[in-house]
């Protein structure tokens, strides 16, 4: 799971208090830029529903950096979710790392597609998709009609797993 030698990537449970506190920060973050806490559609994510969270922490300082989870949509399909990184840490490769392991994860449960939405306030968000391979796609889900989501897609394999590790 290690795609960053600067970095520890753990897997850890949803309830984890340090996992727990980078969401609380991204959702901070996310309130802040849309102006609003109501920014999400659907029902959050939750233990119950993620099939991996992850928590990166930096080798040097052993600081939590960042964080991302996967949350089941049907028996070969993910939505990332919560996937964050730390404002001072943006820009150092944290957030490709996560988002490796997690691909890496979920070709090793058996996943072949994971999806992403980020909305109208999150511009480095899709341009960050979009680099990482991800394709446009139809709005799905609870992000069906709703105007500020912009969804993506890519198909896991071995190859794309392995590619993103490498990115």
């Amino acid at each position: 799971m290690q795609t960053n030698p600067r970095l520890n990537i753990r897997q850890v449970t949803w309830s984890n208090p340090v996992g727990a506190d980078l969401r609380r920060a991204q959702q901070a973050e996310l309130d802040a830029r849309f102006g609003t806490p109501d920014h999400e559609p659907g029902t959050p994510p939750s233990g119950a529903d993620c099939a991996v969270f992850l928590v990166a922490y930096d080798k040097g300082s052993g600081q939590p950096v960042g964080c991302g989870g996967l949350r089941l949509l049907d028996a070969g399909a993910a939505e990332i979710k919560r996937l964050y990184v730390l404002p001072y840490t943006r820009g150092s490769g944290v957030a490709s790392s996560i988002l490796a392991a997690l691909e890496a994860e979920a070709f090793k449960q058996g996943i072949t597609r994971i999806k992403a939405e980020a909305g109208s306030a999150q511009p480095d968000g899709r341009h960050f998709y979009e680099s990482s391979g991800f394709e446009p796609v139809p709005n799905f889900g609870p992000y069906i009609g709703v105007e500020h989501s912009y969804c993506y897609a890519k198909t896991i394999d071995s190859h794309s797993a392995a590619h993103t590790a490498m990115a």
